[in-house]
């Protein structure tokens, strides 16, 4: 009798251990399946929110309020001239296949980035690179070819993140970085699994495993959410139902800001919409309120420009394209286009813009402007419009930080060329006084905003949803990413 006792206590001790016993393994939801998994090779952000800080790192990172600290590189010194950065690196840091990180890899992977034949999305954060040079294996001299202030924080790019030679060419299938988490299996078209690398260099994560889903449709996200096949979803796309997860004690909705710039993209090269006045038609013709409205659900904050309401050098123009179909079509008759005209709306699959392509369609047509909508999955999307630049307009979230050096660049996908523009960014990278910064940044804000390069329409907000036990998820989202380093179930 005694020992039947004493092994039915030893059994519900153990269910009460195993009950109480914290969770180390988190499902976190994502609406876009990535292209690939290498950051270095690859525009679309869904990259950047699996692997950036988990899988790969770089010299430098972006922390959860927008600052940038240290990474691979444990600190760094700047030449009195600005031109030469001197990076020192942190000892025992290693490669998920058991190799050493050290400087050769920081040379091979800047050079890489900086190749004639890169095909870094980001190329241009390392356009101003002249040399890198090994000084001893913990050392890595970066010489600019002129000063640039903001080059600490392009190395905190997921772009920048650093590879080895030896496995550089499969990252976008069997990504092989330096993070607290390594690639365990790609199930195309479901999930992604990423596990602890137990020889982390820095402190351990507190999850053992991740699995990052991929669900397309809100109406699915939602069920998952409420079945508990998710944990959290911290880009949640159907913004209509977080009333009811606010409701629910189970959850905790997450909402804040990103630095995704939500436009109206346009192609400048075209031969209708390299008119300024048909551009600046289609920006009286739009109503941000109704598409915020509309396709947000409320959540997001009118813009004028290509820059994120929170900096401190931000300058509201919205006025400036305020919905004006009377002028709208005042100009578009000024510009010969009295009797309408016919443009193609490709939008790629993202909640903000398909919801938000019908709505613009619709106040396009309102003033003389058909649209022919075209809905492109996220590869094609990438293909003709980012690459091949095969478009008349576009409806896309730009979430890269302080990224309105992108109108600098004449082969972008929207095809702005102003040379006046390309100068203010080169005395942008040079100025270090502050208020001389923020006097420049305003000229750019304004030059663009004056050339209707784009329909400015709003800043992303970040409406997330998640289980609520857990803690350390961002709440902003000053990069793109799913950062899971300080991520931790409370019980």
């Amino acid at each position: 009798m005694f020992a039947r006792l004493t092994t039915t206590a030893a059994v519900l001790a153990l269910s009460a251990g195993a009950a109480f016993a914290q969770q180390t393994d988190i499902t976190i939801g994502m609406q876009l399946e990535p292209p690939n998994l290498d950051p270095t090779g690859g525009a679309a952000a869904a990259i950047d929110e699996v692997v950036y800080a988990n899988v790969f790192e770089g010299l430098t990172r972006y922390n959860a309020d927008g600052s940038i600290s240290p990474a691979l590189a444990e600190t760094w010194d700047v030449s009195e001239d600005g031109l030469t950065y001197t990076f020192h690196l942190r000892d025992g840091v290693t490669f998920h296949d058991g190799t050493t990180m050290d400087a050769e890899d920081v040379k091979f992977s800047l050079d890489r980035a900086r190749a004639e034949d890169s095909t870094n999305a980001q190329k241009a954060l390392f356009a101003g690179i002249d040399t890198v040079e090994v000084v001893d294996p913990l050392t890595v001299e970066v010489t600019l070819s002129a000063p640039n202030s903001a080059f600490p924080t392009n190395m905190a790019w997921g772009d920048a993140v650093i590879v080895a030679p030896e496995t550089a060419a499969d990252a976008a299938t069997n990504p092989v970085g330096t993070g607290p988490f390594m690639f365990d299996e790609w199930v195309k078209g479901d999930r992604v699994e990423l596990v602890a690398y137990s020889d982390y260099w820095g402190e351990a994560p507190a999850l053992d495993s991740a699995t990052f889903k991929f669900i397309s449709d809100p109406t699915a996200a939602f069920a998952a959410m409420m079945a508990g096949d998710i944990d959290a979803f911290p880009v949640y796309p159907a913004p209509e139902t977080l009333a009811q997860f606010e409701a629910d004690p189970r959850f905790e909705v997450i909402v804040g800001s990103t630095e995704g710039e939500t436009i109206l993209a346009m192609n400048n090269a075209d031969e209708v919409l390299s008119d300024v006045r048909v551009r600046e038609a289609i920006a009286h013709a739009i109503d941000r309120q109704e598409i915020i409205d509309g396709a947000m659900f409320g959540y997001g904050t009118p813009i004028g420009t290509h820059f994120a309401p929170h900096y401190p050098f931000y300058v509201d123009l919205t006025d400036q394209s305020d919905h004006d179909p009377e002028e709208a079509r005042a100009l578009l008759d000024e510009a010969g286009h009295g009797d309408g005209l016919t443009l193609s709306l490709k939008l790629p699959p993202p909640t903000y813009a398909r919801r938000g392509g019908e709505i613009i369609a619709a106040q396009l047509r309102e003033v003389g402007i058909d649209t022919e909508i075209e809905n492109l999955e996220w590869a094609q999307w990438l293909e003709q419009v980012f690459r091949g630049k095969d478009f008349d307009l576009t409806i896309v979230s730009h979430t890269e930080p302080m990224d309105i050096n992108i109108y600098a660049r004449p082969d972008y996908y929207f095809q702005y060329d102003n040379p006046e523009f390309q100068a203010l960014m080169d005395e942008i990278a040079l100025a270090t006084d502050e208020e001389e910064r923020a006097a420049l940044f305003e000229q750019a804000q304004r030059m663009i905003a004056d050339d209707y390069v784009n329909g400015f329409l709003f800043q992303l907000a970040r409406t997330g949803v998640a289980n609520a036990n857990i803690e350390g998820l961002w709440e902003n989202a000053p990069t793109q990413a799913n950062d899971l380093t300080g991520v931790r179930w409370t019980q």
